[in-house]
């Protein structure tokens, strides 16, 4: 089985992102991607870099957490998930969370991930016989746009980190 949500990846490389600042905006790049993915507005990153606590080494999960939810109050349910199983049921509901990639944080000094620490949005996954293939933005590059890229859940899973921004529905 294989899904994919029809998705509009940013880069964290655009030149209205400050240059001190475009090393290390994955964090607020995905959280404004993921947000745009629901409400159609145009966030900062500039501004949104400082209201979640970014830093020039990135963004701590606890960070995002607690930072995202006071940003958007009541209108979003943020949330770490904790397997994979509740992440594949957020993609198969059309949803795509913020993905995180982080081999230092984690103790897993001698692994080889995809990425060492990085942010990205999970758009996607397709189940092979033995393995969960992820599908997600990257955030581009310095000489291109974002694309969307795949990785092994079985290679880079004890690397990874899940977390869910979903609109709250008001009856």
């Amino acid at each position: 089985m294989k899904t994919v949500i029809p998705f509009e990846g940013r880069s964290q490389y655009v030149d209205t992102i400050d240059s001190k600042k475009r090393g290390s905006a994955c964090g607020p790049v995905t959280a404004a991607a993921i947000l745009n993915h629901y409400e159609k507005t145009d966030y900062g990153i500039n501004e949104l870099y400082k209201m979640l606590g970014a830093t020039p080494i990135g963004l701590f999960t606890w960070r995002l957490l607690k930072n995202l939810r006071r940003i958007t109050g009541q209108r979003y349910d943020v949330k770490k998930v904790q397997n994979i199983e509740d992440v594949k049921r957020e993609l198969l509901a059309g949803r795509p969370l913020a993905m995180k990639f982080d081999r230092w944080f984690s103790f897993r000094w001698f692994s080889k991930p995809l990425y060492n620490y990085h942010w990205v949005p999970l758009i996607g996954f397709e189940e092979k016989p033995d393995d969960l293939i992820l599908y997600f933005h990257d955030n581009g590059q310095k000489n291109r746009p974002s694309k969307i890229r795949t990785v092994s859940y079985k290679t880079d899973q004890n690397v990874l980190t899940f977390i869910k921004i979903v609109p709250i529905q008001k009856d």
